[in-house]
C-alpha cells in the first residue's frame, strides 16, 4: 500500500487502481480498505479509486487525541494527493464521514455519494446512543476489545447464529483489533446520533443519498435519516436500492455510483 501524511503527521495508507476521475471509498465500522476490494475493483475501469485504511486501522497509523477534524483532515490529504478535487463515496458511519468532508472541504470534494449513514432520532435513541457509547468506552479503556466488537454487532441487531460464525472464523481476530475505532464512529455520527442538517446544509455540490429497499423492515430509520438528509442539502437525489440491506452488494452500487459520478443525476 501507499501512504500519505495527514496534517498532524500520521500516515495514512491506501490502495490506488484505475484511471480516470477520482473516488475515494470511506469505510464505516470495524472495516478498511480491503471491504471495498470488489466495488474499488469494479470502479477501476472508469474512475482512478482511492481505497484506505482510516486511521488507526489495517496499515494506517493513529494520533491521539482522536477527533474527528483529523478524519477530514485524512481525506484531504488524499484528495491533494490525487489533484485536488475528487468524489466520495461513503457508507454507514463512513457515510457520516463523508457528510462531514463534504461540508468542511468545499470545492475540493465535487460530488458526494452516500449509503445508509445511520443517524437514529426516534424516540428514546438519544438515551440508547448515550448508554451504547458509554458501554464501549468501558470495554475499550479495560482492553476487553471481543467484548466491544460483540457489544457493538448485537446493538446493530446481528442475529446470535451468525455472530457465532463470525466469533469462530479468521476474521474475528482483525474485528478486535479495530474495537478502539468504534468510538470514532460513535463520534462522527454524533452525540445525540440526530442528523447535523444545519453543517450538511452547507454542502453545495451533487449528493445521491440512498438507503436500502430491506433495510426498512428492520431498520426504518435508516429511510428516515435519508430523506431528513437529502432535505437538508438543496442538491440532493435520493434513492432507495432495491433489494438491498445494510449490507448492500457491491455489484449492485457499481453501476449506480459510475452513472452519478460520469454525469448522471
Amino acid at each position: 500500500m501507499q501512504k500519505v501524511t495527514s496534517k498532524d503527521g500520521t500516515a495514512i495508507a491506501f490502495k490506488k487502481s484505475g484511471n480516470g476521475p477520482v473516488v475515494i471509498l470511506i469505510c464505516g465500522a470495524l472495516a478498511s480498505h480491503k471491504d471495498h476490494g470488489k466495488l474499488a475493483e469494479l470502479l477501476s475501469d472508469h474512475f482512478t479509486v482511492f481505497s484506505y485504511d482510516r486511521r488507526g486501522r489495517g496499515g494506517s497509523e493513529d494520533t491521539k487525541p482522536y477527533a474527528v477534524a483529523r478524519e477530514i483532515d485524512d481525506i484531504e490529504a488524499l484528495i491533494d494527493h490525487a489533484g485536488g478535487s475528487a468524489f466520495l463515496y461513503g457508507i454507514s458511519s463512513g457515510a457520516c464521514l463523508a457528510l462531514e468532508a463534504a461540508a468542511t472541504l468545499g470545492d475540493k470534494v465535487t460530488k458526494l455519494a452516500i449509503y445508509e449513514a445511520p443517524y437514529d432520532e426516534g424516540v428514546g435513541e438519544k438515551e440508547r446512543w448515550k448508554a451504547y457509547a458509554d458501554t464501549l468506552q468501558e470495554y475499550v479503556a479495560s482492553s476487553r476489545n471481543g467484548d466491544a466488537v460483540e457489544y457493538h454487532l448485537k446493538f446493530v441487531g446481528i442475529p446470535d447464529v451468525a455472530l457465532v460464525a463470525l466469533k469462530a472464523s479468521p476474521q474475528w481476530a482483525e474485528m478486535k483489533s479495530l474495537a478502539h475505532t468504534l468510538l470514532y464512529d460513535v463520534a462522527i455520527v454524533g452525540d445525540d446520533r440526530s442528523v447535523p442538517a444545519g453543517r450538511i446544509g452547507k454542502i453545495k455540490v451533487p449528493i445521491l443519498v440512498m438507503d436500502g429497499e430491506k433495510s426498512l423492515e428492520k431498520m426504518p430509520f435508516m429511510r428516515t435519516s435519508a430523506e431528513k438528509i437529502g432535505s437538508a442539502i438543496p442538491q440532493s437525489k435520493r434513492r432507495t436500492v432495491e433489494g438491498q440491506d445494510h449490507q448492500v452488494d457491491e455489484k449492485v452500487m457499481a453501476p449506480i455510483l459510475t452513472d452519478f459520478f460520469s454525469g448522471g443525476r
